[in-house]
């Protein structure tokens, strides 16, 4: 997934100068600032790479959904603490843990386990699959994205900024089911 990976590069500068701005405008430490940002740059990409799954961002994954793509969002967040109260349009929701799930844990995902994550997904392998969680990060869309690619999905996105970024730009958002 090579462009997958030239985007994470792209993120994770847009990342940093984002970062930038802000701890001049709260007059923080620009430099540890700087180094707080370079560790999310640095762990965001780190996952994309073990992962094996590209990146989306809001405007992009907004423009898919506006042209029609044919794709599943999955919602990673807890049901009633986050899924219920707002989700991306047409997104479900499967809940996966915060830390690295190397190995399947039907604990952590809410009691079901991987056959039905890929019910979830559905039979089409190259259908397009986005996950997101709430904003980057948090890990729980890495899960999500990595556990796709390794059920065997080939064209699996992470939206890193998550429902946090589709609100800031000012997206649509659903609450309830």
């Amino acid at each position: 997934m090579n462009m997958g990976k030239w985007v994470s590069a792209g993120l994770a500068v847009t990342l940093v100068l984002g970062v930038s701005v802000s701890a001049l405008a709260f007059g923080t430490n620009k430099f540890e600032a700087e180094v707080k940002r370079e560790q999310g740059a640095v762990k965001l990409l780190r996952e994309v790479e073990r992962g094996d799954y590209g990146v989306i961002t809001a405007a992009e994954l907004k423009q898919l959904m506006d042209k029609g793509e044919e794709m599943v969002i999955v919602d990673t967040m807890p049901y009633k603490a986050s899924y219920l109260k707002g989700h991306l349009p047409g997104a479900v929701q499967f809940l996966f843990p915060i830390a690295e799930m190397e190995e399947w844990d039907s604990e952590e995902t809410g009691g079901q386990d991987q056959a039905a994550y890929q019910a979830l997904l559905g039979p089409d392998k190259e259908r397009t699959v986005v996950v997101y969680c709430g904003f980057v990060k948090c890990t729980r869309s890495h899960n999500g994205a990595a556990w796709a690619r390794r059920l065997g999905y080939g064209k699996v996105l992470r939206f890193p900024g998550g429902i946090f970024a589709w609100k800031g730009a000012d997206y649509p958002v659903v609450s309830g089911k």
